[in-house]
């Protein structure tokens, strides 16, 4: 039953997001004749969003680290080597969360992820959590070899993660429909690594205050 949930939860995260979706629902859903199924497996509402994120976190970690050995080589203790081309890096952070587009749950977790990384309420302590896995670690330090000290004050290594799941978000969930109407997942996925690529290389404007430091 625990699995039913949290496939439950997925598909209707998926259709719905974060906000949209009850724990009646998903128990409906799972087919559950316990009202309290959730509370039961998962403790709390949070405790299911936490296990759906745990079924997809340690395959876009390992894709994660694949693809920057790709880049940069194996990784290194001692923190040396090279940084390796931008739009390298930047696929690396793309097709890691994209590959979950062809995962059972995928479009869910996707969907469930950029919610809590724009969620008022979430959305630190989410930013938290992705930002410990240590493909992240990895990934967060060689693109800041690229970066302005400005680029890196506002922050664009995280725009660029909650950007990248956000779009992926929204394209997974077209790929759910069921009307046929699907759309072109390679040259989406294609398109987002430009515009990424962009976002971490666009001039700084200079603000009044950072003027005086």
């Amino acid at each position: 039953m625990r699995d039913d949930l949290i496939a439950a939860a997925e598909d209707l995260f998926a259709a719905s997001g974060l906000d949209g979706v009850s724990l009646r629902e998903i128990t409906a859903a799972a087919g559950a004749t316990n009202a309290s199924a959730v509370q039961y497996h998962f403790g709390d509402r949070a405790g299911l969003v936490r296990a759906v994120v745990a079924r997809h976190q340690e395959a876009v970690d390992a894709r994660r680290h694949e693809l920057l050995d790709a880049v940069v080589g194996p990784e290194r203790g001692d923190g040396g080597g090279s940084a390796g081309p931008l739009p390298g890096l930047v696929r690396a952070l793309v097709l890691s969360y994209a590959g979950e587009l062809d995962r059972p749950g995928g479009a869910g977790y996707l969907r469930l992820l950029g919610d809590l990384l724009n969620h008022p309420r979430w959305a630190v302590d989410w930013q938290q959590h992705v930002e410990s896995t240590g493909s992240y670690l990895r990934w967060r330090e060689l693109v800041g070899r690229h970066l302005s000290p400005a680029a890196v004050r506002r922050h664009r290594r995280f725009v660029a993660l909650r950007f990248t799941v956000t779009e992926l978000a929204r394209l997974g969930a077209m790929t759910h429909r069921h009307d046929g109407d699907r759309p072109d997942t390679d040259r989406a996925v294609a398109e987002l690594v430009d515009l990424v690529t962009g976002l971490l290389t666009a001039p700084v404007t200079p603000t009044e205050r950072s003027r005086t430091l």
